[in-house]
Formats: C-alpha cells, structure tokens, sequence
C-alpha cells in the first residue's frame, strides 16, 4: 500500500505517492513555500504552508515526471496528473 500522505491547500486536495517520487524536484520550481525534500530526498510538504496560487499548484503537480502528485478539486475531480 502507499504511503501518500495528503494536505488541502488553496482548496485543493494534494496527495503525494511517497512510492513513485524519486526526488527529481519539478514540482518545487514554482510554489517552493509548498514541498521541501524529506530525509529521504523524497517531497514532503512543509510543515506551515500557505495558500498559493491554485493554477501554479496544479501546474507544478502536473509536472511531476512520475506522477507522484495527485490533485483533487473541491468535487473530488481529479486535476493532475
């Protein structure tokens, strides 16, 4: 099973499949105040995040090269990847 852990942020609902990620880091270039690397280089959220720009959130999980992002809108629609 993954281990995805899960934060709503700026409304939306973002998943993060600690199996897939391999720490390239795509997703932290344009909201940096959201992911950080863990111990492991693998992303984690960090600890105090503020809400950001909805698009650029949804764009930077997108990105992911592996798709270890999942966003979720307020519907439950899936937006990324």
């Amino acid at each position: 099973m993954a281990d995805m852990p899960e934060r709503v942020i700026s409304g939306l609902t973002i998943s993060i499949d600690r199996d897939l990620c391999v720490g390239f880091g795509d997703c932290m270039e344009n909201v940096i105040e959201v992911f950080e690397f863990d111990d492991d280089g693998i992303i984690a959220f960090q600890k105090d995040v503020t809400p950001v720009d909805r698009d650029a959130l949804i764009e930077a999980c997108a990105c992911c090269p592996v798709d270890a992002l999942i966003v979720l809108n307020e519907e439950g629609q899936q937006l990324a990847p």
